[in-house]
C-alpha cells in the first residue's frame, strides 16, 4: 500500500489547474456542439480517444507493466463506468443551449449527493447538522435551477445527474489512490473509457465538419489528459475534504469563459444559489475534518 500524504499547497494547485482545464475544455465543447452542430456522443469519443493518444508516450516512459499493475481491476472498470455515464450527461448538456453557469453551479452539488448516497445506500452516520447542511445546498441548487419556471428546461437536469455520478467516482478515485500510482488511474481510465464511448458514439457518429472542428477537438483531448492527471495527483498529494471545495474555482472562471465566449450574463440568484452550495460543503468539509480529528485522537 502506498503511504498516504497530505500536502495542502500541491492540492490546491493541481485542483486549481483542472478547474482551468476543464473551463476551456466545457467552453470548447459548447462551440463544438452549438455552434457546429456535433453531437455530444462524437465530441466525447474523439475527446478521450486523442487524451489515450497523448497519454502513451507517457506509459512507454514508465513501463506498461508498472501503470497497468492494480489489485483492483473490476474496481477500475467500475470507475470508468460511473465516469462515462457522467461524462455523456453533462456533454449531453453542453450540447443544449443552457448557460455554462447554470450547468457549472449545479455540478458543485457533487459533494452533497456524495454525503446523500453516503446516508442512504452505505448506511453511513451522518448525523442532523449534515443532513441540514445537504438541504440547504440542495435548496441552493433548486433557486438555480428554478423548476417553476415557465422557462424551465428540462436539459437543465443533466448536470444534476453527472453530479450524482462524479460524487461515486470521486470517491472511487481516493480509495483506489491509496493502492494506485496517479499514471495507473489515468490511464486505466482513458483505456477503458475510449472503447466505452466508441459504442456510444458509433450510430450516430458526427464527422467534424473543417479543420477549426479538428484543432478544437485536439485541444479538448490534450486538456482533457492534463486535468484528469491533475485530478488524480490532487487526491493523491492532498485529503478529498480539502482538495474538493477548491473545485468551486471553476464556477467563477466557467461564468467569465460563457460571458466572453456567448454573452451569457448570470442573474443575481446565481450567486445567491452557489453561496448556498459552497457553504454546505464547507460546513460538511469542516465537519468530517472535525470528526476525524476527534476519532484520531481516541
Amino acid at each position: 500500500m502506498m503511504e498516504v500524504t497530505h500536502h495542502p499547497l500541491k492540492g490546491a494547485a493541481w485542483m486549481l489547474s483542472a478547474g482551468l482545464a476543464f473551463a476551456l475544455i466545457n467552453t470548447l465543447t459548447q462551440v463544438l456542439s452549438i455552434q457546429m452542430k456535433m453531437n455530444s456522443t462524437s465530441v466525447a469519443f474523439i475527446q478521450y480517444a486523442i487524451a489515450l493518444i497523448v497519454f502513451i508516450p507517457w506509459v512507454y516512459k514508465t513501463g506498461i507493466k508498472a501503470t497497468l499493475s492494480t489489485s483492483y481491476p473490476a474496481l477500475h472498470v467500475l470507475r470508468v463506468v460511473l465516469a462515462v455515464v457522467g461524462i455523456q450527461l453533462w456533454i449531453w448538456a453542453l450540447a443544449y443551449p443552457i448557460p455554462i453557469w447554470q450547468g457549472i453551479a449545479l455540478l458543485m452539488t457533487s459533494p452533497l449527493m456524495a454525503t446523500l448516497g453516503a446516508g442512504l445506500f452505505l448506511k453511513e452516520r451522518v448525523g442532523l447538522y449534515r443532513w441540514l447542511a445537504t438541504l440547504v445546498g440542495f435548496c441552493g441548487a433548486m433557486l438555480i435551477l428554478e423548476p417553476w419556471s415557465e422557462s424551465f428546461n428540462w436539459a437543465a437536469l443533466l448536470p444534476l445527474g453527472a453530479a450524482f455520478f462524479w460524487a461515486s467516482y470521486s470517491l472511487m478515485v481516493k480509495r483506489l489512490s491509496r493502492d494506485d500510482t496517479s499514471s495507473t488511474m489515468v490511464m486505466y481510465l482513458l483505456l477503458l473509457m475510449t472503447p466505452f464511448n466508441a459504442l456510444l458514439a458509433f450510430s450516430d457518429f458526427t464527422q467534424p465538419a473543417n479543420l477549426n472542428a479538428w484543432l478544437f477537438l485536439v485541444c479538448i483531448g490534450l486538456l482533457t489528459a492534463f486535468a484528469q492527471w491533475a485530478i488524480a495527483r490532487a487526491y493523491a498529494v492532498a485529503d478529498a475534504a480539502f482538495v474538493q471545495p477548491w473545485d468551486h474555482f471553476k464556477l467563477p472562471v466557467n461564468v467569465l469563459a460563457g460571458y466572453l465566449v456567448f454573452g451569457w450574463m448570470p442573474p443575481g440568484r446565481l450567486w445567491l444559489g452557489a453561496a448556498m452550495i459552497i457553504l454546505a460543503v464547507a460546513f460538511i468539509t469542516h465537519w468530517e475534518n472535525r470528526e476525524q480529528q476527534v476519532a484520531v485522537k481516541v
